[in-house]
């Protein structure tokens, strides 16, 4: 009798340029009754993801020096890719035992060592799973983050996985790239604008009809409950007002920041305060360097033929 496909899931697949709302969003759509959304997990590196996870997890749990404040910052950049993971894994409500015995058990399973592509998320799959079963969910999510931009690859492996890119202003991306994330993130408009189109113009044209969404960062603030309604019918889950009040809830990424550049936003009550931030944050020439590198996708997205969204932050 043949196994069961594992990949006969139905995870809810998040992603879109780093600093677009993609942290805000998980956290709103995680406090629906059925969905139980986590964060971002990159599980594409290392090479050898299996063994180097259990080791970074011993290393965690013993408080051992490499990877001590679990930050880029202090960790040991060997450790710092499966730190990282764990944190997030923790982020997502499975500790160390839970960790251990998924990794080993996909190991045991495939035999080999967490390698190739559909390995990797067979991993996640399982997570998820182990996640919807405790907390009673229909559905799992996670961010893909920048990832998005392989979503023909995830949908071919997940047949019923439905994908959700938020997109923001990429005046305002590179804006707060500048401003808010020196330390990690695009150091001039130039990069910004070329990463910005990395992400938003790929997706929408390899995606499989009916299970991609395209929502607007401005749209999910400025009008929350008819732009949360779409992606709510989008994946076949019924109305629920939390999603409209996910700062009264609990979240693990409100108690363990850990630093995260998104946590204390994210906390808040959905607001427009952040729209237009560009028209203060960059000069003139910046602006107009970003335009001209990405007119196209602006335009697609409306930006350019809306100026309402960038004038009254």
């Amino acid at each position: 009798m043949p196994l069961p496909n594992p990949f006969s899931t139905s995870p809810v697949l998040l992603g879109g340029e780093n600093r677009s709302g993609t942290t805000l969003l998980s956290v709103v759509l995680d406090s629906h009754l059925d969905l139980v959304a986590g964060p971002e997990i990159d599980f594409l590196e290392p090479p050898d993801l299996g063994p180097h996870i259990l080791r970074a997890i011993d290393l965690v749990a013993a408080g051992d020096s490499r990877v001590a404040g679990m930050t880029k910052n202090t960790v040991d950049p060997v450790w710092y890719d499966g730190v990282h993971f764990v944190v997030q894994c923790h982020r997502f409500g499975l500790d160390f035992d839970d960790m251990r015995g998924l990794v080993s058990k996909v190991m045991v399973e495939l035999g080999d060592d967490i390698v190739s592509f559909a390995s990797r998320c067979r991993l996640i799959n399982e997570m998820g799973e182990l996640r919807r079963a405790r907390s009673g969910a229909r559905r799992w999510g996670l961010k893909l983050q920048r990832k998005i931009a392989q979503t023909d690859a995830f949908a071919r492996l997940w047949p019923r996985a439905h994908f959700v890119h938020i997109v923001r202003d990429g005046r305002d991306v590179a804006a707060s790239h500048l401003k808010t994330v020196p330390d990690w993130g695009y150091r001039t408009v130039a990069d910004a604008a070329r990463g910005w189109l990395e992400v938003v113009s790929q997706p929408h044209r390899v995606a499989p009809p009916g299970r991609y969404l395209e929502v607007r960062y401005e749209d999910l603030v400025s009008s929350p409950r008819p732009t949360l309604a779409r992606i709510l019918d989008h994946l076949g889950l019924p109305w629920d007002e939390a999603v409209l009040r996910h700062a009264e809830y609990e979240h693990v990424l409100f108690e363990q920041p850990h630093g995260h550049p998104a946590a204390e936003a994210a906390g808040k009550p959905l607001h427009r305060g952040r729209i237009g931030r560009y028209v203060q944050d960059l000069t003139r020439a910046q602006i107009e360097e970003f335009e001209q590198i990405a007119e196209s996708e602006l335009s697609r997205l409306g930006y350019l033929s809306a100026p309402g969204l960038s004038g009254d932050a």
